[in-house]
């Protein structure tokens, strides 16, 4: 496989502590992929560091983005810059190190034979959580849990955002259409591409809490990711199966 034909996106927001160590641990494993860190105006100097970092190395890009701030908006800029550089595989991976780098080869493997590949923390109904408070972990087990009743989709952990995507199969989830803001985003993604037919496959990983940094969760993530499952079912937000 051609490192070249893989892109990694990274949103960030204040992650200064973490996002240097992130870049050089998959340095390590994937010298020649395309890294794109999409800052959402983090204050701590963020993309800073990227910039520093970029001086090095040409295959590293920060975008910096401006206005009210969006996970979901950072998240589609920087596959969007991904798709345009014609990869054909675009992984989405959090900078905090939640998402180990060392699963991003298992990641790569197991989409030889899928069009989305999920890295799950409950596949197989196991639970791989390391250092979460109990009720940080049922909160994500229930929300899993009801996500999955409202929508049927076939898989275990459905707000994961260590994501493997065909190129192919991203571009068909028209993304510049998705009405998320927050972390739902990972909800309505994953909805389209199995309303699409696309194949879909869960692998294992290790989920390690931060050592560094502040959580992004909120009330108004929690909202939405409350709603948007509804929304998805009752609105049909997704184009149309390729059966």
């Amino acid at each position: 496989m051609r490192e070249s034909a893989i892109q990694i996106v990274i949103p960030t927001y204040n992650e200064r502590e973490n996002i240097a160590r992130l870049i050089a641990e998959v340095r390590a494993r994937h010298p020649e992929a395309g890294i794109v860190v999409v800052d959402d105006d983090s204050p701590d100097g963020t993309a800073e560091v990227v910039e520093t970092m970029t001086a090095g190395d040409s295959r590293l890009h920060v975008l910096r983005r401006r206005g009210r701030r969006s996970f979901a908006r950072s998240v589609m800029e920087g596959m969007l810059w991904a798709l345009a550089r014609e990869p054909q595989f675009v992984i989405q991976m959090d900078a905090d190190l939640s998402h180990h780098p060392q699963y991003i080869g298992d990641l790569l493997g197991a989409a030889r034979e899928a069009d989305l590949v999920i890295g799950s923390r409950y596949v197989g109904g196991r639970v791989n959580v390391v250092n979460w408070p109990l009720s940080r972990l049922l909160l994500s087990v229930f929300a899993n849990a009801y996500v999955r009743a409202i929508t049927r989709l076939p898989v275990f952990d459905t707000t994961s955002g260590f994501r493997c995507w065909r190129a192919e199969a991203l571009r068909a989830i028209d993304l510049p259409s998705i009405r998320s803001e927050g972390y739902s985003f990972q909800v309505e993604t994953l909805y389209r591409a199995h309303r699409l037919g696309h194949r879909i496959i869960e692998v294992p990983i290790i989920f390690a809490e931060r050592n560094a940094g502040t959580s992004k969760m909120s009330a108004r993530i929690i909202l939405e990711s409350t709603i948007r499952p509804w929304m998805l079912v009752l609105g049909r937000s997704a184009p149309k199966s390729r059966g």
